[in-house]
């Protein structure tokens, strides 16, 4: 396994974690919204494992504003990570080992619920455009054995997530008919299984992963004037 993240301390942390429980793992520092960092991280995995199987895009980041606020720079940091990042990363595995190797699978990390969410028009765009590439890729590279999904969480209990705040936590929480938040287990059991040969029938679609969310919509309120 090979895992690249911007924070050598963290990165580190989980290299060790996995290797603890018996999973071979590179950890390489990058900063996957340049490419030749990309170029790095692609050419030190095919170096220490020889191709890549499977390659789940879960770089992100985001923050709350009204639309009317997010700045074009603001606009342009989020889709940088989530969409151009993602996208790089995608194209450098699939040329130099999937394609190639005539097989893979590519998992992308969207958003639920999936019609939009007030503060993250942002994000929600950006989120958007990485269900349709699973299913444009999956049009294109079904040919030579590659399948690309995208996986949906919803409000996941993470630390990123407790600095929003126990107010905002719980609405979110309010508005999930499963009455609990997610766990990043939940969201791993997922991707696990659409990684396996179980899920070989399963391609150009985006899996829901929240919990009811997305079914019943927002129960908190829009903004008001």
């Amino acid at each position: 396994m090979a895992i690249c993240g911007r924070r050598p301390e963290p990165l580190e942390a989980v290299r060790a974690e996995l290797e603890a429980a018996g999973t071979e793992c590179l950890a390489v520092p990058a900063d996957i919204r340049e490419p030749e960092q990309v170029d790095l991280v692609v050419d030190q995995t095919l170096e220490r494992f020889g191709r890549v199987d499977i390659l789940v895009n879960s770089a992100g980041g985001q923050f709350l504003a009204p639309a009317e606020e997010i700045s074009s720079k603001g606009w342009r940091a989020v889709h940088r990570l989530a969409v151009d990042a993602s996208w790089s990363m995608t194209r450098a595995v699939a040329t130099q080992s999937m394609i190639p190797n005539r097989g893979g699978v590519v998992i992308f990390i969207g958003f639920s619920p999936r019609r939009g969410i007030p503060e993250m028009a942002h994000a929600s765009a950006a989120r958007a455009a990485l269900e349709n590439l699973a299913g444009s890729l999956s049009n294109e590279w079904s040919r030579y054995g590659i399948r690309t999904l995208c996986v949906a969480p919803g409000t996941i209990l993470t630390e990123g997530l407790e600095g929003y705040g126990p107010e905002r936590i719980a609405a979110w929480e309010h508005s999930i008919p499963a009455g609990r938040l997610g766990t990043p287990e939940d969201v791993a059991a997922v991707i696990a299984f659409l990684a396996s040969p179980a899920a070989s029938y399963v391609t150009g679609t985006t899996v829901v992963v929240d919990g009811g969310a997305d079914a019943w919509g927002l129960a908190e309120p829009p903004p008001r004037p």
